[in-house]
């Protein structure tokens, strides 16, 4: 018996020294990346701004294959959203804000996840033959400590994914 509450008062001590260290880690996390498309930025802007045409360049946009997709009327611009649902999760991507000069802003909710803000800003280059692009994502982690240690590595995992629909939307602009 006494050997039980020796590792009942130690699991309760490690648990909260490890929930009190969680504290100090930051409670959300930031992923970026950018790049620059040799085409105009009102080119661009046609495959960021229509939720439909994400289908061709984003990874996540059917992110289950058996997914069933509803999109809002229009699919485009401030309040269009496009909403999954299949086997593996459901979700949604809202179109918060909508600027042909500047880009978007949206909100994805993905079942059994924290919410994302994201953003796709453009902006022409110095020459005015391409278009620089800022991709980023923000997730509030909250105060569980498993979800902000998952923020160390919000980078390594949705990092590369953000790459290949970067690399998908430049070569769809380009050669068009």
């Amino acid at each position: 018996m006494r050997l039980f509450k020796l590792l009942v008062i130690s699991i309760v001590i490690f648990g909260s020294l490890f929930f009190a260290l969680s504290l100090i880690f930051p409670s959300t996390a930031v992923v970026e990346r950018t790049g620059v498309i040799n085409a105009p930025l009102d080119t661009v802007y046609a495959h960021i701004g229509d939720l439909k045409a994400w289908e061709q360049w984003n990874p996540w946009s059917r992110p289950d294959t058996t997914a069933k997709l509803i999109f809002s009327s229009p699919a485009q611009g401030t309040g269009a959203w496009y909403s999954w649902d299949g086997k593996l999760n459901s979700g949604k991507v809202t179109i918060e804000d909508s600027d042909p000069a500047k880009g978007i802003h949206y909100l994805m909710d993905i079942q059994r996840m924290r919410p994302v803000n994201g953003g796709i800003e453009l902006r022409r280059t110095p020459d005015g033959k391409g278009t620089a692009i800022l991709w980023h994502m923000e997730i509030k982690l909250g105060l569980l400590p498993w979800w902000k240690l998952r923020g160390f590595v919000s980078d390594k995992i949705y990092g590369p994914s953000m790459d290949t629909g970067l690399t998908r939307l430049s070569k769809i602009c380009e050669h068009i």
